[in-house]
Formats: C-alpha cells, structure tokens, sequence
C-alpha cells in the first residue's frame, strides 16, 4: 500500500508552470520516461548527511546524496541504491529506455520496512530506481528517488527538513525598512504603515512583511487555507472584503515561522501580483509569476 506522508505541499500547479510536466499527477513511470529522455535539469552532490525515516525506521543515512532538479523551481534528494538500509526492495515495473526497448533503464521499486516492537511491517511503491548503465541512465546512474512526502522525516544532518529540499542556490534575507507602505486593492487603501520588513527570496519578487496593526481589521476574514514553505514554515492565509467583494487568500503571515525566517513572526504579507503596493511615494508594477 502507499503512505500520504506526514508533509506534503500543494505543488502540482506551479510545477505545471515550470517545466510542462505534470509530476504529482503523472506519476512515477511518468517522471522517469521523461528524466531519461530529457535528462534532468541540472545535479549536483552534497556533503552533507542526509538520512530518511520511514515506519520507524532509518532506511537511508549517506554523504552520498545528489540534489535532482527535475525541473527549474527546486530539487529533490536522489541517494544510491546502496544506500538504503533496514529494509527490502524489488524492482515493481521496469521502465524501458526510448534508445533500447530490451533494457530497463529504471523502474518502480517497493520498498518494505520492517515492523518494530510487534508493529506491521510497511510497503511503499513511491520510489525509482535508476539503472547502474549509465549509457541508459545517464547522470541518474544507480541512484533511487524516494518520494519527498511519502516518508515520514528527512533529515540533514540533525535537521528536520520539510516539503522538500532547500535549493542550494537560493537565499532569503530579512530586512527591517523604515520606507513607508501602503496597500490597495481595488482602489481602497487597506493597509498603510511607516515600518515593514522585507523579505528578499531568491527568484521571487521582494514582499513586504507588514505589523498587523497596520492593517485594515474590518477587511480581514480567516481563510481556511495554510500552506507550507521549506524555508519560511506554515503559512496561515486571510480573506479580504473590500465594498462587499471578497478577495479570496491575499494575505499570509507566518505564526511560527522557520528559525532563519523568524523575523516575520506574526506579520502580514500581501501578494505583489494582486494588490497595488505604494513604497516609499512610488506605486510598484505588479510581478508576473505563478501566482499571478
């Protein structure tokens, strides 16, 4: 059987966007098919220690990881098939090269693990396996992906990790300002402040981190929504109502962000892309990105 997994983010509509591969609805002989016709977008090893927890169980600990860009926006963890321990796996589906039909280039692996203390023992079929060929497999020569969410915890070095692997290349800094902003939508000011504190991520526009004081409470409504960040944590979002019109998931503020992020506790962020933003005198263009 297959196990959701204890952290999952909502992704499939931005991968969409990156790379025109619709890798959580797919599927794993989906993904694989297309890594081995077109390669991966780029690899890279790291140093550091990475381990996976599955069923209570410790079924990867390696130095020998490879960060696996699929596409642009991130990476996944890919390990050597060495590198599993404290279970069994065999080959589910192979999965031919395009080059050479009468060779598995890769395949679905089921991996078990063992129960412990009288527990069940647990099977997953959420993983691939690459071949040792690297004429057929190229740079995913003898590693296994195991998917992100479907384990239980993934660890860099004592360090839980969440959603999915932090990009390398990317950086977030925090920046206290105290350049005036000021919040529109649809024509009504909804939030004016002279202290914010910006947020500057890698590859997405600037945001502006905002005192919930300084905000319009008469326009906020609770949404349900939350989502999840590997480098800023759980997002809780509001609705906004403006002259009876609700704009649905506007806002987000972060109750208790990440360690790295913890400058932005308990502040309010608008979307760039749907809002008019005013900083300092001067109405910002709106970005164009995926969440347009």
């Amino acid at each position: 059987m297959s196990k959701p997994g204890q952290f999952r983010a909502d992704l499939a509509a931005r991968q969409r966007s990156w790379q025109g591969l619709e890798t959580v609805d797919q599927g794993l002989p989906e993904l694989a098919r297309h890594l081995l016709t077109n390669g991966p977008h780029r690899t890279q090893p790291t140093a550091r220690r990475v381990r996976v927890i599955l069923n209570s169980t410790c079924v990867v600990d390696t130095t020998k990881a490879v960060h696996v860009w699929e596409h642009v926006a991130y990476p996944q963890y890919y390990v050597p098939i060495t590198a599993l321990r404290n279970c069994r796996w065999k080959d589910k589906q192979d999965i031919q090269s395009t080059g050479d039909a009468t060779q598995a280039a890769a395949a679905v692996v089921e991996v078990t693990v063992p129960g412990r203390n009288g527990g069940n023992d647990f099977t997953t079929d959420r993983a691939l396996r690459f071949s040792d060929n690297g004429e057929i497999s190229g740079a995913l020569k003898g590693l296994v992906r195991l998917e992100f969410g479907s384990m239980d915890q993934w660890l860099e070095e004592e360090t839980p990790i969440y959603v999915h692997p932090k990009d390398p290349y990317k950086r977030i800094d925090i920046l206290p300002s105290t350049r005036p902003v000021e919040i529109n939508v649809a024509g009504k000011t909804v939030a004016k402040t002279g202290f914010a504190v910006h947020l500057l991520e890698t590859g997405l526009p600037t945001r502006y981190y905002l005192p919930l004081a300084s905000v319009d409470q008469s326009a906020l409504r609770k949404s349900k929504l939350v989502t999840k960040c590997p480098y800023k944590g759980d997002a809780e979002y509001y609705n906004v109502v403006v002259d009876g019109k609700e704009y649905s998931d506007l806002v987000w503020y972060y109750r208790l962000p990440t360690q790295e992020s913890a400058g932005i506790a308990g502040l309010l962020c608008f979307y760039n892309e749907k809002v008019d933003i005013i900083l300092d005198g001067e109405v910002l263009e709106r970005p164009k990105t995926f969440f347009s």
